[in-house]
């Protein structure tokens, strides 16, 4: 029954997700805000909620370090997994604003959560509004460069064109119901489904967070990218999976501890999986420049897929 639970709450949260970033994307435009705007802030944050809405949960419902194992879990699967895997299928570029502002960016904020937790075993109601404040100094910061390098292709930011502009509102106020329902029940199904499976399997629920609920919020990710791959139709953007490891610790991990503060009592956390967390992040930048620069070529996916799989591998034979 556990994993049913599981299974229907990533149901849920997949489809409150393309509800809700649908709905946001369209009462923008109706507002006329900037499309740049748009891509940057309303449609990452949107695409953020499920994970937000997972850790909220798990935290009033006191199970704290489910929050922090969701965000580490997926943000270690969304570098190694999805883009280690469309890589090998298409080559991926990196442009000039990933090593200006999105890379930086993701180190600092993961050597942040890291600082902070290995402190006191406790993100803070303060540490959280740091890692919130930084959020959004970046979004300021990229919107302005963006304006300025043109770098950002509008026709393909995530959820915007001219369809959706068009929309009317009756239809608007439906995708957000349906979004926000399905966002609520899939987020407390999959929390109350990951903390039997982790009494029935006999390990700790920061354990499940890491593993199973990170790979299944990372699975819409990882089947838009190799769709996309295999279609052709586009690149997939290597911005969008870094800012998506942006705002899981900055909006999620940030407005969650300033809700309510989340205690770990799970060392593994902070002694192997957010260190794998910041080693993996870390190699974009070698892996980047060498041998051929701006480029995630098949041979450096291989490289990213086959450190998830040793991840998983020792994860597995830790904890069995």
């Amino acid at each position: 029954m556990s994993l049913f639970y599981v299974l229907a709450g990533l149901v849920l949260l997949v489809i409150g997700g393309e509800f809700l970033v649908k709905s946001s994307v369209a009462l923008s435009l109706k507002f006329h805000i900037s499309k740049i705007v748009i891509g940057m802030t309303v449609v990452s944050f949107a695409t953020s909620l499920p994970e937000l809405l997972v850790s909220l949960n798990a935290a009033v419902e006191g199970h704290p370090e489910m929050s922090i194992g969701n965000v580490v879990g997926s943000n270690i699967a969304n570098i190694a997994l999805v883009l280690g895997a469309t890589a090998i299928l298409t080559p991926i570029l990196i442009k000039r604003i990933s090593y200006v502002l999105n890379i930086p960016a993701m180190l600092i904020l993961s050597g942040l959560l890291y600082w902070f937790l290995h402190n006191d075993m406790t993100l803070s109601f303060t540490e959280g509004l740091i890692l919130f404040i930084f959020l959004v100094v970046f979004i300021i910061v990229l919107m302005r460069y963006a304006s300025k390098s043109g770098e950002i292709d509008l026709d393909e930011l995530e959820g915007i064109d001219d369809s959706t502009e068009q929309t009317n509102m009756l239809k608007i106020l439906l995708w957000l119901i349906i979004g926000g329902v399905a966002l609520w029940y899939g987020a407390d199904l999959l929390v109350m489904g990951a903390i039997l499976l982790a009494k029935q399997v006999g390990v700790s629920e920061s354990v499940i967070s890491v593993s199973a609920v990170a790979i299944g919020t990372s699975i819409p990710e990882l089947a838009a990218s190799i769709i996309s791959a295999l279609k052709k139709e586009k690149d997939l953007s290597f911005g969008n999976l870094v800012g998506s490891n942006i705002f899981n610790i900055g909006s999620v991990l940030g407005l969650t501890a300033m809700i309510k503060p989340i205690h770990i009592t799970d060392v593994r956390l902070i002694d192997v999986d957010i260190l794998w967390m910041l080693g993996i992040s870390a190699l974009i930048i070698p892996l980047a420049m060498l041998p051929k620069r701006n480029v995630i070529s098949w041979a450096k996916g291989f490289i990213y897929l086959s450190l998830y799989i040793v991840y998983m591998y020792f994860f597995v034979f830790e904890v069995s």
